[in-house]
């Protein structure tokens, strides 16, 4: 298991995962376009769309991230963390658009001249074998971020980088048999690449938008945390436990169950303690912990009790 990231390394990790993204989303905007100026492709200009849409998707993030890491302040107490499923809502809204554009592009050419030639096509596949590469590349430095930040916003980012490694495969097979006298398959596989598009960019608005309604952690999280709860001597049992994620902050509360004659100042150390060992296991969290007589906590919470 990696080491925990203290702020400041996540901070650094984060903004030059975004830097990087905008990067290779205006370098890939530049090649992609110039080629498609002389060729006409379409299943290269789906690339190009896909493109654009990353680098609108990537500024909002390079900000929303930037946003995001903002210290907790008077009005916003548990942070700004949100700002990144926000981010990722708003990628969606562009991702749809471009993949709705790309669709009526390609049904027309689909229409009016399947047969048309690809003029240009060696500098096509040229161009997409480079855009593999740097896209390649891109999506593994941010699997690492995603591992060691858990940020919503570069995993939704990462998400259609990841797509853009098969798209643009795809495309580059298209490439290469339209020179081959398939011309149909460049627009027919433009048609498939925006409904792949728009499929990635509803996953995308769905995921975000789970994580704005405070949708619960993950169950190994919430069975991690019980884990290390159970595992104070002090501590009879835990209930009503209410978890979710804003940014890369875990919401962590619980109620845990002592002795019926627990002194305060003990009760204190042992939810102290339950806390420490929960923030060690995952430091960007905030936890509260309320404490209940173990006799109590059944005629409080009635329901979680019937249910063990």
């Amino acid at each position: 298991m990696s080491k925990p990231l203290d702020a400041k390394a996540r901070e650094r990790l984060l903004k030059l995962a975004t830097q990087a993204s905008v990067a290779t989303a205006l370098v890939l905007i530049v090649a992609k376009a110039g080629v498609w100026f002389f060729s006409g492709s379409a299943s290269l200009l789906g690339s190009l769309v896909d493109s654009l849409m990353d680098s609108l998707a990537s500024i909002v993030n390079l900000f929303a991230v930037r946003y995001a890491l903002q210290p907790p302040d008077e009005e916003h107490r548990f942070g700004h963390g949100k700002a990144e499923p926000l981010a990722a809502v708003m990628q969606s809204a562009f991702i749809l658009g471009s993949a709705v554009f790309l669709l009526l592009y390609c049904v027309e050419r689909l229409i009016n001249d399947p047969m048309a030639p690809v003029p240009h096509a060696e500098a096509g596949v040229g161009v997409m074998v480079f855009a593999i590469i740097a896209t390649l590349c891109l999506v593994l430095f941010q699997k690492y971020v995603v591992a060691r930040t858990h940020s919503t916003a570069i995993s939704a980012d990462a998400l259609h980088y990841r797509g853009d490694v098969l798209m643009n495969a795809s495309v580059l097979v298209a490439l290469v048999l339209s020179s081959r006298g398939m011309p149909w398959l460049d627009a027919a596989l433009g048609v498939a690449i925006a409904f792949y598009i728009a499929w990635g960019a509803i996953q995308i608005g769905y995921e975000a938008l789970q994580s704005l309604l405070d949708r619960e952690l993950p169950e190994d999280v919430k069975a991690k945390v019980v884990e290390l709860a159970m595992a104070h001597p002090g501590v009879l049992g835990i209930h009503n436990m209410r978890t979710r994620q804003s940014g890369g902050l875990y919401i962590i509360q619980l109620h845990v169950e002592m002795e019926d004659n627990t002194p305060l100042i003990k009760a204190h150390a042992i939810a102290d303690s339950v806390e420490n060992r929960i923030r060690r296991a995952f430091p960007h969290s905030d936890v509260m912990i309320h404490q209940d007589p173990h006799s109590i906590a059944p005629l409080e919470h009635p329901e979680e009790f019937a249910a063990r």
